[in-house]
């Protein structure tokens, strides 16, 4: 019999944050035995110390340690590039770079920027191709240390065997898996290898999962409870998809996230693929979701009958170079602790109250 789950789950969308007092001087305020630490007596330009957004994390099987600014470029071909990697890892951000480039391309990547590879994954899917190609990679750039494992259905038995073999064949590799909502897979996947779970199915701007198929889950209660099950594992979990603002990257973090993947808030930059299309004046590059038709036409020569495309195409407003986009997004971030009262990024989970909201913003002027 069909079951109706009536737990109440939100969205990005029906929360907001709520202010609580705080010591803290300002967003650009840190802690100051870290700065001092780290910077010297250099200061701030304002004479303060900003807001603390990195994190160091050990992961659960890989043992591995990483430390960064846990936001990440979503690695679809149109924005998880390797000129968008250059320039995150200027900021200590990673990017999933996507699995569309070649052998040879990661070579000549690692032997240019190999200030780079620490704030990057190699991406594959779950099929004996992909596995081929990401450990010929992996051979050739010893260097990169993630993997990220991603597959549009990430509840399959052949998923789940396919983490396994891979944490056997790359026992010190970090490795990113999913897509998922739900705690018992998030800990199913933990369990098998993974040490980072993709959390999201349907949330994104180019994806057409949820009309296509009526699967999902809203993307706030999908990373609280996600975040739960990881963490008592010891595990770490990436909110995937859903944030259209730096608020909603925010509250991901906000909601238990360890890390925050982004696509289209990374869309339509200089370093995107593509070229800048000219249109009645204005200038566009195109995004779409790697299960669109554009998608799949380019790199697997059509969709396959089995299946549905369930992913769009669009046309987005050229945004120039990406670090404008970058400051925008820290910027904000950085407001949010002060707002809450926390010094660290790695405290605004424990600093987040959630409201319940009917209206988001005040669209007069939009």
């Amino acid at each position: 019999m069909p079951r109706i789950d009536a737990d109440l789950k939100l969205d990005f969308k029906d929360v907001l944050l709520r202010p609580k007092r705080s010591s803290l001087k300002s967003r650009s305020e840190k802690h100051r035995n870290h700065w001092r630490s780290f910077l010297g007596s250099h200061q701030h330009p304002e004479g303060l110390f900003q807001v603390d957004l990195e994190r160091t994390f050990t992961f659960r099987n890989s043992k591995q340690t990483y430390s960064g600014i846990p936001i990440i470029v979503a690695n679809m071909d149109t924005v998880g590039t390797f000129e968008m990697a250059v320039v995150m890892s200027q900021h200590a951000m990673f990017t999933a770079v996507h699995k569309h480039y070649s052998l040879d391309d990661w070579k000549r990547f690692a032997e240019n920027h190999p200030e780079c590879l620490q704030h990057i994954a190699v991406s594959s899917g779950s099929g004996q191709n992909d596995l081929e190609k990401m450990s010929r990679i992996l051979e050739a750039v010893p260097q990169v240390k993630f993997i990220c494992l991603d597959v549009a259905n990430g509840y399959s038995e052949h998923f789940v065997e396919f983490v396994k073999l891979v944490r056997s064949k790359f026992p010190e590799h970090t490795i990113m898996a999913g897509n998922v909502v739900t705690g018992e897979m998030v800990e199913e996947l933990i369990l098998s290898g993974a040490d980072i779970i993709k959390v999201g199915v349907g949330p994104g701007s180019v994806c057409t999962t949820r009309t296509k198929t009526g699967v999902g889950y809203p993307q706030l209660s999908a990373v609280i409870e996600c975040a739960d099950s990881a963490h008592g594992l010891k595990g770490h979990i990436i909110s995937d998809g859903g944030c259209t603002c730096p608020g909603d990257v925010a509250k991901a973090f906000g909601a238990g996230a360890d890390f925050v993947m982004l696509g289209g808030m990374f869309s339509g930059h200089t370093e995107c693929a593509g070229e800048v299309i000219e249109r009645n004046g204005q200038k566009l590059k195109l995004f779409y979701g790697m299960s669109s038709d554009t998608a799949m036409k380019k790199h697997a020569g059509g969709v396959a009958e089995y299946r549905a495309s369930e992913g769009k195409t669009v046309e987005v407003p050229y945004k120039g170079d990406v670090e404008n986009t970058i400051l925008d997004i820290l910027g904000g971030l950085r407001s949010t602790c002060t707002y809450v009262g926390a010094a660290k990024l790695k405290e605004l989970s424990r600093r987040a109250t959630f409201i319940r909201v009917t209206q988001q913003h005040n669209t007069v002027f939009c």
